[in-house]
């Protein structure tokens, strides 16, 4: 899709009296050192986002694995306690497994 243009502004040919087109004025050195310090900077920004979004994302999960330790102690002594109640009961505990299919 052509970019909207300015009605008020038409684009400029510039035109030698012969009528041959004029080749564009160069940029100026401070021109192209700008572009290349932008460019640099733009990819300086890029890796330093993807860094700080590696770092939130291990800091959620540091702040993640206390919950997951924890659930693992609850898990242990519930199932070490009906262990121990069904010993208690007289009834064989390896009758109560934990089956982990592959």
């Amino acid at each position: 899709m052509p970019a909207m243009r300015d009605p008020r502004h038409p684009p400029l040919l510039d035109m030698t009296p012969e009528g041959e087109f004029r080749d564009p004025p160069r940029p100026s050195r401070l021109d192209r050192i700008l572009a290349k310090t932008g460019g640099i900077a733009v990819l300086v920004l890029l890796a330093t986002g993807g860094l700080v979004l590696a770092a939130v994302a291990v800091f959620f999960a540091a702040l993640l694995l206390p919950v997951v330790v924890a659930a693992g102690a609850v898990a242990f002594v519930s199932l070490w306690w009906r262990a121990r109640r069904m010993r208690r009961q007289g009834l064989d505990p390896r009758i109560f497994r934990v089956v982990v299919r592959r």
